[in-house]
């Protein structure tokens, strides 16, 4: 049994001619707040409000920015100014569990309980190293 797998799917759709679905409302949206700026104000005036509205909104329907689109930078930049900006770092206790050889911390080695001898010290001591060097003979 044989299924037919879609391809190019990360390509949207040409709708409206060369443009996608969102390219044409994000122009069509430019151009409608022109047309209600242009019989609102006068020329002079509408004029100079509506190049930053054209070129918003050419910008959202072609400019990419990493090969992302412009409304993901939009999108982030409004995230940022509303969220809180101030971060305080506190350092966080290491945690340490008790085995029977000794306490471990976290993801660290195994740090052995003092003796009261200090034959068992050194015998740790070189089994620590033939354990790290087993190459060297005894």
């Amino acid at each position: 049994m044989r299924f037919q797998v879609p391809q190019f799917i990360e390509f949207e759709d040409k709708i409206f001619g060369p443009l996608t679905l969102k390219q044409f409302i994000y122009l069509a949206g430019a151009g409608g707040m022109v047309a209600v700026l242009f019989s609102l104000l006068p020329t002079f005036i509408a004029v100079i409000l509506s190049i930053p509205i054209l070129i918003f909104g050419a910008a959202l329907a072609f400019y990419k920015v990493n090969n992302r689109p412009f409304i993901a930078m939009v999108e982030a930049f409004f995230k940022y100014m509303i969220s809180k900006r101030l971060y305080i770092w506190h350092k966080e206790p290491k945690k340490v569990e008790e085995t029977k050889f000794g306490t471990r911390e976290q993801s660290e080695l195994l740090v052995p309980k003092l003796s009261d001898s200090k034959l068992k010290d050194m015998t740790w001591n070189l089994d620590v190293k033939e354990q790290n060097n087993p190459t060297t003979e005894r």
